[in-house]
């Protein structure tokens, strides 16, 4: 899987790296597995980003009302620039006067595979997926699994929006609110309000 530094241009261009923690983003190997990250985002609003690995880089949507095991239930998801790899790692608080400036923590995250890629009429790469704008992907989380959907609408005539939604399958759960019921981090256990504690402490 390719590493293309210039893909990552606008998010350099975002940050000041000498007063933010946020990983530059470098060189990096291929993962064994891809991988997907849910990043939940106290900046000047709430909100969750949803972050997937495809061409060496973390393709994001930021989703205001976070995910949903609900099939029925349809979430306005806008994209944004993309990430480096390392960003799946990233948790802390990013300095007000910064771009994003706002408390993150790894909600979810693990490995995921494109289901488009397994349809035999079908058989699209990742990329070629986004760029026909319907991105199919199973998810293995910490606490969201099956499958999920991002569809771009261009709602509003914005050409950033998309839309993101459950799949029908054997993990969708209408009666399940994760968003509200599990508001830890995966790999601190700490909340939003806790992770921001700890860092005005530092």
């Amino acid at each position: 899987m390719k590493y293309d530094k210039s893909d990552l241009n606008e998010y350099k261009e975002k940050r000041d790296f000498k007063k933010t923690t946020e990983p530059k983003g470098g060189k990096k190997k291929k993962s064994d597995k891809p991988r997907f990250v849910i990043q939940k985002h106290d900046a000047s609003s709430l909100h969750y980003d949803f972050r997937i690995e495809i061409e060496g880089v973390m393709k994001s949507w930021a989703i205001p009302k976070g995910p949903s095991t609900d099939p029925s239930e349809k979430r306005l998801a806008t994209l944004t620039e993309d990430h480096p790899i390392e960003y799946a790692d990233f948790e802390g608080t990013i300095p007000e006067d910064q771009y994003g400036g706002g408390t993150v923590i790894v909600w979810d995250g693990g490995t995921y595979r494109n289901i488009r890629a397994d349809k035999e009429d079908d058989g699209m790469s990742m990329q070629e997926s986004f760029e026909d704008g319907k991105v199919e992907v199973w998810l293995e989380g910490k606490k969201l699994k099956g499958g999920y959907v991002l569809i771009h609408t261009k709602q509003g005539g914005n050409e950033k929006n998309w839309l993101f939604k459950k799949m029908k399958d054997e993990e969708a759960d209408a009666r399940k609110k994760p968003v509200k019921s599990e508001p830890k981090s995966i790999l601190s256990d700490k909340t939003v309000e806790e992770m921001e504690k700890e860092m005005k402490k530092k």
